[in-house]
């Protein structure tokens, strides 16, 4: 059975069993219960519970037994040492179980419970993912674990091992533009491990980036075997936990995982192909611009630099440079084609290209089609990253100029025909106005395709992750 088939039922089940809902308080699996019907779940659920008639609403099962035929998906939250007799009656009812109970391998006296954990997984003929993991998040399915999770639909498929980080991953994912066909937390791993659920959303037709929170290494060898047979056709963003020695000992108590040397996760990421990140936000930055930009045929290294803001031009130039990328000199012909432009005193047409608000608002902002333009029929950029002082923009109050800037974006992306890649940086003063308007003008330009990035240096970084997967299919192609 293929892992598409295998594991279809955990992302989008037709029937879920509850084992852990409590009919007098709120446990774990009333919340999940709770947060399944907020979200629209609209298959079956089945709390199981020894004598109550009906919990949360929903008529309940005395026992596993009584199922109405074989579940899909079941969620335990029962204390520790029950889940493998849990697990055990699960036999010939239950596809998948996921076990949210913690109290196993990540604790010294945990270890032999959580083995038994996975042999009554074999014995039952069930996959349990887990233990100790708060749950899945699947758009399609109607599925999640927790609140304040969008419903639209996404190409974006996490496999965490941190449930609490797997919560930040959606909700500041989604805040940043991120729209998800899956994300799943796996915990200690004691069955299921984190190289099955990648090979699924490398399978997955509604997936087109895969993104990887790992702690252990205890399947390490299968892991490298599933990214290089996947030979980098789907890009895969790994955020490791625990490449220090003091970060293995909080690994080991946090999921009970087995690290590894950072050497080993370096070498994996260049035989692979993989994109190695150091911290939550540089995940979400490169997810992001891989959900919007396809990789060039020919790795992105000449960038251009757009926008209002000398000093960040400046710092920006810098970044980009430190990072291996070429803000060079235009050629004559382009250089003359922008100067023909005729920009306001205070404008720089030199790369990077600096425009004051104040010359920008002629034409209502429009100048900036003009000028992008130029850039992208020169034929002078991989990447173009127009970069706008949201604060100053926006005290033009009598025009939409930031909505004209970023329209002119989206024409000229919609006329390229050479892939010239077109990021967004939006700057702001935090001011809760500004923010609303930000993510208001955030939304847009990412359902166009246009990756949007708080601050140059972030940009830079995704950037970065992208040519990391356009060099390594460029080798690959060359070989």
């Amino acid at each position: 059975m293929s892992a598409l088939e295998q594991f279809a039922p955990l992302f989008t089940p037709a029937s879920v069993a509850i084992i852990g809902a409590s009919a007098s308080s709120v446990s774990a699996g009333n919340r999940f219960i709770r947060h399944m019907k907020t979200f629209g779940y609209d298959g079956r659920m089945y709390p199981i519970h020894p004598s109550a008639d009906e919990i949360e609403g929903l008529k309940a099962c005395a026992s596993a037994t009584d199922l109405p035929g074989v579940i899909d998906y079941a969620y335990v939250a029962v204390a520790a040492a029950q889940v493998p007799s849990v697990i055990r009656s699960l036999t010939g009812r239950v596809r998948i179980a996921q076990v949210m109970s913690s109290g196993f391998g990540e604790t010294s006296a945990g270890h032999g419970l959580e083995q038994q954990v996975a042999q009554a997984a074999r014995d039952a003929g069930v996959r349990v993912i887990g233990p100790n993991c708060l749950g899945v998040y699947s758009p399609r399915g109607r599925m999640t674990f927790t609140e304040r999770t969008s419903a639209d639909l996404g190409v974006v498929g996490v496999v965490c091992q941190s449930g609490g980080l797997g919560i930040d991953i959606i909700r500041r994912g989604q805040n940043r533009g991120l729209r998800f066909s899956g994300l799943v937390t796996v915990g200690n791993c004691a069955d299921v491990s984190p190289s099955e659920l990648l090979e699924y959303f490398l399978e997955s037709p509604d997936t087109s980036v895969v993104g990887l929170y790992l702690e252990g290494a205890g399947d390490g060898r299968r892991l490298f075997e599933v990214l290089s047979a996947a030979n980098s056709r789907k890009p895969v963003v790994l955020l490791k936990g625990g490449c220090t020695r003091q970060g293995q000992r909080a690994a080991a108590s946090h999921t009970g995982a087995l690290s590894g040397h950072e050497r080993g996760w370096k070498a994996l990421a260049a035989q692979t192909g993989a994109v190695l990140v150091d911290s939550l936000d540089a995940m979400i930055d490169a997810l992001l611009a891989f959900q919007c930009l396809l990789p060039r045929a020919n790795p992105t290294r000449r960038a251009v630099l757009f926008g209002n803001g000398g000093g960040t031009s400046v710092l920006g130039t810098d970044a980009f440079a430190k990072a291996g990328f070429e803000v060079g000199a235009f050629n004559p012909p382009t250089l003359a084609r922008l100067e023909a432009l005729n920009l306001p005193a205070g404008s720089s047409v030199l790369n990077p290209i600096d425009i004051p608000a104040g010359a920008l608002q002629q034409d209502e902002g429009k100048v900036a089609e003009r000028v992008i333009n130029a850039v992208q029929e020169s034929r002078a950029a991989d990447v173009l990253a127009m970069h706008i002082n949201m604060t100053v923009v926006l005290s033009f109050r009598h025009i939409d100029m930031l909505g004209n800037l970023i329209e002119a974006a989206l024409r000229v992306k919609a006329r390229d025909r050479v892939g010239m890649h077109v990021v967004l940086v939006l700057r702001s003063d935090g001011e809760p106005d500004v923010e609303q308007r930000k993510r208001e003008y955030r939304q847009r330009a990412v359902a166009a395709g246009i990756p949007v990035f708080d601050e140059l240096i972030p940009a830079v970084g995704a950037l970065s992750a992208l040519r990391h997967v356009e060099t390594f299919r460029a080798h690959r192609t060359d070989a």
